[in-house]
């Protein structure tokens, strides 16, 4: 059992996993509980992460499918059972895991007769597969199996283009949604003034993460979405001296830290985000999958502690480094002492 406790006014918010269970390799559940909260904050809070859960979570997907000598999607080649729509189709539920930013390729080889499984997708190190057991084709005669795959990390539903098929590449829909279903339900106890909720959230994963990390990933994603409205620096000002003012997009880092001093404030490392940096997305992403989210956190780290993040690069490490000099004028540690 997990718990968490976060000091809110005069309560002490506690969330518990009560119960977790792995049904298969593509299903699991997680069952939680938050409490105490005053009236109409579990209904806020339960709103808010479902959304977050179901739609802002990224998620690895085939997304294009390419083979010579097929004319069009729903055509069926001699020695195989399925026709070519059956196997995109098959190849659409193909569950991934990755820390992959944007598209790579992979390959299926394989000879006949007998059964392609997702195990014989070849993958880039990146990437991995949950249930390599999948079925994606039947071979039933003695040939030559061979096709392209484009992977794909991304978030939300992503429906396939038109294409003219005439260099044998397929778009497949796809499902980057890593978590299933949600559900939330509340309970009230005590009477008037003194009446308090408890918040209890379900969720269901497809195996390439947990439902703990989903709920994590979520509660993060919400967070770095309400930052902008955290800057005190960014007054409203009256509508009629507003009119030809343009929006601001978010503070970069350097514009965050300039204000900082020029005014003298105390910053506090912790509301200051990776994601406000000017960090590749590559370098971004391990970061984030290395639990390093705010400037606090990446200040606890020796430069000997960022190489030992999988898939870190020498390049990484300097690229940072840069970044805090140009900042904050500080430098990384070479090894924690």
């Amino acid at each position: 059992m997990v718990r968490e406790k976060v000091r809110v006014s005069t309560r002490t918010l506690q969330w518990n996993c009560v119960e977790s269970r792995i049904d298969s390799k593509r299903l699991y559940y997680g069952r939680f509980v938050l409490s105490p909260l005053m009236k109409g904050q579990a209904d806020t809070i339960g709103i808010a992460l479902r959304r977050a859960l179901l739609g802002e979570i990224e998620g690895t997907c085939i997304t294009r499918v390419k083979s010579e000598n097929v004319p069009h999607e729903y055509s069926t080649i001699a020695g195989i059972q399925e026709s070519v729509h059956e196997i995109l189709m098959n190849l659409k539920e193909i569950v991934l895991r990755s820390n992959l930013y944007g598209t790579c390729q992979a390959s299926i080889w394989a000879k006949g007769p007998g059964y392609v499984t997702a195990r014989d997708i070849i993958l880039p190190t990146c990437v991995e597969i949950v249930d390599n057991t999948q079925h994606i084709a039947s071979l039933t005669e003695p040939i030559n199996f061979c096709i392209e795959l484009e992977i794909e990390r991304n978030r939300g539903y992503l429906l396939k283009m038109p294409h003219n098929f005439q260099d044998g590449s397929y778009s497949i829909d796809a499902v980057f949604m890593p978590v299933r279903n949600v559900n939330h339900s509340i309970h009230s106890y005590g009477n008037g003034n003194e009446k308090q909720e408890i918040l209890f959230l379900e969720i269901w994963t497809n195996g390439s993460l947990s439902p703990k990390e989903a709920l994590h990933e979520a509660s993060r994603n919400l967070i770095d979405l309400f930052i902008p409205f955290l800057h005190k620096e960014e007054q409203n000002l009256p509508l009629e001296d507003n009119k030809d003012v343009v929006p601001l997009s978010p503070f970069s880092f350097h514009d965050k830290f300039d204000k900082l001093r020029k005014n003298k404030k105390k910053i506090a490392l912790q509301s200051i985000f990776i994601d406000q940096s000017e960090l590749s997305p590559r370098v971004y992403n391990c970061l984030k999958k290395s639990n390093i989210y705010t400037l606090f956190d990446l200040l606890n780290n020796s430069q000997e502690d960022l190489m030992k993040i999988e898939h870190f690069r020498l390049e990484d490490v300097k690229e940072i480094l840069g970044i805090l000099e140009k900042n904050f004028a500080i430098d990384l540690p070479k090894k924690k002492f």
